[in-house]
């Protein structure tokens, strides 16, 4: 299994929180290794997420839901 994470946006502000803005595959879907699986913005900057491996995608936070740097956003198996 591997895990999916919010980025690390801002390096001088570790604490610091994002948005989970946009999924692009949906819970339990299929993804292929390097499709773009989602987005999140922090500071008025939007990063894409994506998928760094093939299998199934599990998310763990919803659209819109704040998340700190570094937390886990979603599991693909």
């Amino acid at each position: 299994m591997t895990e999916l994470t919010f980025p690390q946006m801002s390096p001088e502000r570790p604490d610091a929180t994002g948005v989970l803005a946009t999924w692009y595959a949906a819970d339990g879907e299929a993804v292929g290794e390097g499709q773009l699986v989602g987005e999140v913005q922090m500071d008025k900057v939007d990063a894409e997420v994506f998928a760094p491996v093939a299998g199934t995608i599990t998310l763990l936070v919803a659209e819109g839901d704040e998340v700190a740097q570094g937390a886990p956003i979603a599991r693909i198996a």
